[in-house]
């Protein structure tokens, strides 16, 4: 059972996805919150597996919980699931810390898989969000890491390539291993490489990064 903690200031929207995701024996909702500050006590106390954010709240946002998270040494990754599809909030959400990026027109199937997807290490960024969120870089010229001056990403063997390309697509590393015919061990010591290399704190940057640099196709 993946244990979520569900942030959002509109009760009835917590209601809302609540009893869609009650739905789904994969997941309970152990935890709720309806701003930044009751959200930090919300997911210390509850300790998710998986944190459901949404973006514009009253008093402490989402882009504020999320660095306020990341200041606090919580790791609980952060699916944000708004109603916004705005490029430069979700670039900004990446950059607090967020490991996804999800519309509320999303199906139950497809909330389910993200947030499955995000228990098991992976990511989730859709192909169009990427795809927006790598224009937008180029736009500003930063990188995902916020400077266009830093140097290029050390060189990636061909084996790291390929779990770049994985994680790129949100694989997890039992999915990563299990397509690449490795062990789950050496798929995780792939990974560090990959976040070594480029320079990145977690996954979802490493591939804003490498679409930056070119080194996705």
């Amino acid at each position: 059972m993946i244990r979520v903690c569900l942030v959002d200031d509109q009760h009835l929207v917590r209601e809302g996805i609540k009893r869609l995701l009650d739905l789904s024996p994969e997941v309970a909702v152990v935890a709720e919150a309806d701003d930044g500050m009751s959200a930090l006590a919300a997911i210390g106390e509850s300790r998710p597996d998986v944190v459901l954010l949404d973006l514009r709240m009253p008093r402490h946002d989402g882009i504020w919980t999320l660095e306020a998270l990341r200041g606090s040494g919580i790791e609980a990754p952060v699916l944000v699931l708004t109603t916004f599809d705005d490029d430069e909030l979700a670039l900004e959400a990446i950059r607090a810390g967020a490991r996804g990026y999800l519309l509320k027109d999303v199906t139950l199937q497809q909330l389910v898989d993200a947030v499955r997807t995000l228990a098991e290490g992976g990511t989730m960024l859709r192909p169009a969000v990427t795809d927006r969120l790598l224009r937008s870089l180029r736009r500003t010229g930063a990188t995902a890491e916020g400077g266009a001056s830093e140097p290029p990403p050390m060189p990636l063997t061909e084996r790291e390539l390929d779990v770049l390309r994985l994680l790129a697509s949100g694989f997890s590393n039992r999915e990563i291993a299990e397509a690449l015919f490795l062990a789950e061990g050496t798929v995780k010591n792939h990974v560090s490489n990959v976040l070594m290399k480029l320079g990145s704190r977690d996954r979802t940057r490493a591939v804003l990064r490498a679409l930056h640099h070119g080194l996705l196709d």
